[in-house]
C-alpha cells in the first residue's frame, strides 16, 4: 500500500474513522488553483507530462503537500501569464486553495507557498 501517512479528520470514532490521503489534498489544491485568473499552467514533472500526452489529466500537477508536526504545508509551482500582477495572483491562489480545502475537508492549513517558476509570453499574431 501507500507509504504516505493519512490525515485523521475526526476524533469521534463512534461510527468509524475518516482519513484523507495527501494526494486528495493535492488534487483539491490543484483544481482550486486552476480557477484563478492570471494562472497559465501548473508546473509538472516528466511523468505528469507523459501522462498528459496520452490524454490523462493530472490535477495534482505542480502541488506538493508536506505533513509536519506544526501542520500541513502546501507548495504550489505555477506559470503565470505575462502582464498579470504576481502578488495579486499569488494572493488569490492562496485564498482560493485555503477556502476550497476548508470547505471540503475542514482541515486548517499552516502554509500555502506559491512558487512562480515562469512567465508565459503570449504569441503575437504576425501582421501582413
Amino acid at each position: 500500500m501507500s507509504e504516505q501517512p493519512l490525515l485523521n479528520v475526526s476524533d469521534d470514532t463512534s461510527l468509524g474513522k475518516v482519513e484523507i490521503a495527501p494526494e486528495v489534498i493535492e488534487v483539491i489544491a490543484g483544481i482550486a488553483a486552476t480557477d484563478v485568473k492570471g494562472l497559465y499552467a501548473m508546473r509538472g514533472n516528466f511523468a505528469s507530462g507523459v501522462a498528459e500526452r496520452f490524454g490523462k489529466q493530472t490535477h495534482n500537477k505542480g502541488v506538493k503537500v508536506e505533513l509536519t508536526d506544526t501542520g500541513i504545508n502546501i507548495d504550489v509551482y505555477c506559470i503565470l501569464h505575462f502582464g498579470s500582477s504576481i502578488p495579486k495572483v499569488a494572493q488569490e491562489l492562496q485564498t482560493n486553495i485555503r477556502q476550497s480545502l476548508k470547505t471540503m475537508t475542514q482541515l486548517d492549513i499552516s502554509e500555502i507557498n506559491i512558487h512562480v517558476v515562469g512567465i508565459h509570453m503570449d504569441e503575437k499574431e504576425d501582421k501582413e
